[in-house]
């Protein structure tokens, strides 16, 4: 009897069912996890903000650091460590293990332009050690500053690739722009801007602290045989400098000696504690910086507050990080941890100017305060609302021996950074001392090969480029095995350096460190060159320029050679060609609306306002409960706000720094129901940063008016936002006493806002 077709069908389906069960029994599963190789470590990177190498009680200064002092004590104290001079390039070098012109951040967001290694993102042939270690079998996360993403891409339009969730982490919290006020930080949790939480003693860094350890906790308890990567980066110590009042009050009258005394203070604490040689020469004071004794004493009590409140925001920083160890050493992780902590993304900043600020970015932009503005504001410093830095000879004392500051990176005051790497499973020379030159860039090969993991020739389907660092692996076993990073170039604003087999040759070039601009056109052949033996002058205080002309030559021949391999090339002066070539948001519109819920717009995504007459119109329709923010821009340092008070009252709040606050309030509540509220900014005219008449207009009738001396001439903050119905990060009104954090609108619906240029 024969079978059907259908049968037949059937037969041959039955049998190839029992092959495919049999195979199956004898393949291999699909991957469904991926583990990380066998005892590979933790890894925990701190990256501090903006401190000096001679800061830190560590490493000999006035600011006691015991978390790190600890550390020390368990791991190892690296003082031949390197950085790039400046914030952003620090982290694009220390995140993928190449140069930081090579990955394509050679500057920071407001100097970038169309040259490659100016760009202001990484490229995606340089994958961060998150990505890598994420597809290694890692828990990956961050927390606090970014400062990796373009100003174009940090909208809330996106895209959303090279913000940290972009870029190998899976959970980030924190903030995207160069610095963030403490107390009312521009948050992001991913790639969502949020309010800080409530509460009146809040401090951003202590919050970090709180989710870092709340993820290490998490991690631990669901995945306890899966390593973790975390890095913290609280943004700390970077201006504005804030601080809780007790840990500011701990260091009341450590400073009236002043800068010079400080730094022969540190220099000899540094010898005592063997940081530095015992034959480093202490260089000398810049003359355009000014002595401690050329002040009036109101400028020393002004100059000695503002130190005392940098000492409490890294002592108070410092006490942030020791949660993250004890945590891992509560949940039995910490012996297999290995833990970095670097102690600054560059040199100690003199951007504070050179008497300091109360309100920086002012001064910063050419509109400094009196002294007697600042010391009005003097006990108040490191409080809410303000936004302080120290002065220049300040930074020049916390880079104790070296000279210069940060974004000098031809110089060590610069460039050279403490740093503490501890790894109790790893290091066995607990408490030793390491001082073979190392980089930023060796931080990536030295935790690929401690968890036995190759650099990969391609990342998601990316071919990569080389690793540019070397492995410090060999130094923790022996503090006189030679150096393995023998060559490193140093550029920023033209400032630039090449170390190699122990000497180094330095150009420093026009951009003073104090000055917001380089407005020089000084041609980089005319820069004088100076050499330095490192292998017997720690400090670079013997210059043998005249000396050893010949190995100078060939230094600077070398240094041309790297520059050109790694994107560095052609130099530039840093005003005349900034922002050439860059994408913007705005791209030159003169008129943007937008809508309730447009939260987390980034000033330079606006219509630019700068040294000119625009206008900021809101329509709104309200109920007999309406309250909140209508649109802001800025924050607490400077900018403006429009809102409806508790009562229903329209102000407008315009913050100049502190050079004027106005505030506009008007005289009767508006009645429930369309309303329409305009600003009129009418500029002065004449050149850059003039003043301008101020008004506020209800429903067509004038509600107040008011002149401004002056106005900012490039912008208002670099961190604060544009929104539409909350103000998200620090407050630019006055908003009433008691409201929640961004004073969100509520009790009617915010129709538009307008923002034109007249």
């Amino acid at each position: 009897m024969r079978c059907s077709r259908q049968w037949f069908a059937l037969c041959l389906g039955l049998f190839a069912a029992s092959v495919s069960a049999q195979q199956a029994k004898s393949a291999p599963l699909p991957a469904y996890h991926v583990n990380a190789p066998a005892g590979a470590p933790n890894v925990v990177i701190v990256l501090l903000d903006d401190v000096g190498f001679g800061a830190s009680s560590t490493f000999g200064g006035p600011v006691q650091t015991p978390v790190l002092e600890s550390l020390a004590h368990e791991g190892l104290r690296y003082n031949s460590f390197h950085t790039t001079a400046i914030c952003s390039p620090t982290r694009a070098s220390l995140l993928t293990g190449r140069n930081a012109h090579a990955v394509g951040i050679g500057a920071v967001e407001n100097t970038i332009d169309d040259r490659p290694g100016y760009s202001g993102f990484h490229t995606k042939d340089t994958a961060t050690i998150a990505e890598i270690l994420r597809q290694h079998g890692y828990n990956t996360a961050a927390f606090g500053k970014w400062h990796q993403a373009p100003d174009w891409e940090v909208s809330p339009s996106g895209p959303f690739d090279r913000w940290p969730t972009g870029e190998g982490f899976e959970r980030f919290y924190g903030f995207l722009g160069g610095e963030t006020d403490q107390y009312d930080p521009s948050l992001y949790d991913g790639t969502t801007p949020i309010m800080r939480p409530p509460g009146r003693n809040y401090h951003l860094s202590e919050d970090l602290a709180t989710r870092a350890t709340q993820w290490l906790s998490l991690q631990h308890s669901v995945t306890p045989n899966k390593p973790v990567f975390m890095y913290f980066a609280p943004g700390a110590t970077h201006a504005p400098l804030q601080a809780p009042k007790e840990w500011i009050d701990k260091y009341r009258g450590k400073f009236d000696q002043g800068w010079d005394k400080l730094r022969e203070e540190t220099f000899e604490r540094q010898k005592r504690l063997g940081v530095i040689p015992a034959g480093t020469t202490l260089t000398p004071r810049d003359p355009r910086m000014p002595a401690w004794d050329s002040l009036t004493p109101d400028q020393k009590r002004i100059a000695s507050r503002l130190m005392e409140v940098y000492a409490g925001f890294l002592a108070h920083t410092d006490a942030q990080v020791g949660k993250l160890i004890d945590a891992l050493k509560a949940n039995g992780q910490f012996d297999n941890t290995m833990f970095f902590y670097i102690v600054g993304d560059n040199g100690a900043s003199a951007e504070g100017g050179l008497l300091g600020s109360a309100n920086y970015f002012g001064q910063l932009q050419g509109l400094p305060e009196s002294d007697a503005s600042k010391l009005a504001r003097l006990d108040k410093l490191g409080a809410p609302g303000t936004y302080a830095h120290y002065p220049a000879g300040w930074a020049w004392a916390l880079d104790t021996p070296f000279k210069w500051t940060k974004t000098v990176a031809s110089h060590l005051g610069g460039t050279r950074n403490a740093m503490v790497v501890s790894w109790p499973k790893g290091i066995t020379d607990r408490g030793g001392l390491r001082s073979q030159f190392s980089h930023v860039d060796d931080v990536v090969p030295t935790i690929l090969e401690a968890a036995h993991i190759k650099a990969p020739t391609t990342v998601n389907g990316i071919a990569q480029k080389p690793m540019d660092g070397s492995s410090m692996l060999y130094s923790f076993a022996d503090a006189k095995a030679p150096e393995r990073h023998t060559t490193q170039y140093f550029e920023v604003f033209g400032h630039r350096a090449i170390y190699h087999d122990g000497w180094m040759a330095s150009a420093f070039h026009s951009r003073l460190p104090w000055t917001g601009f380089d407005y020089s056109n000084k041609k980089f052949e005319d820069d004088q060159w100076e050499l330095y033996d490192l292998r017997n002058d720690f400090s670079q205080g013997n210059d043998l320029a005249q000396r050893e002309p010949a190995r100078l030559a060939a230094l600077k021949k070398l240094f041309m050679s790297e520059a050109a391999r790694n994107q560095v090339l052609p130099l530039q002066n840093m005003v005349a060609n900034s922002s050439k070539g860059i994408p913007s948001i705005d791209a030159g519109r003169t008129r943007m609306t937008f809508h309730e819920g447009a939260v987390g717009i980034p000033e330079t995504a606006l219509p630019k306002t700068y040294n000119r007459s625009w206008s900021v119109t809101g329509n709104v329709d309200i109920g007999p409960d309406a309250r909140g923010v209508i649109a802001t821009l800025g924050g607490s340092g400077a900018g403006w706000s429009l809102y409806l008070d508790a009562e229903r009252h329209p102000v407008f709040t315009y913050r100049l720094f502190n050079l004027k606050t106005v505030t506009f309030r008007g005289p009767a509540p508006l009645q429930p129901g369309q309303h329409q509220l305009r600003f009129d900014f009418d500029y002065d005219g004449g050149g850059y940063a003039k003043g301008a008449a101020i008004s506020l207009i209800a429903d067509g009738k004038p509600v107040g008016k008011d002149h401004l001396p002056a106005s900012p001439p490039a912008f208002y903050s670099i961190d604060e936002t544009f929104d539409v119905g909350i103000d998200h990060g620090s407050p630019a009104g006055d908003y009433p006493e008691g409201s929640a954090p961004g004073y969100a609108f509520t009790g009617g619906h915010i129709n538009d806002v307008t923002i034109d240029l007249r």
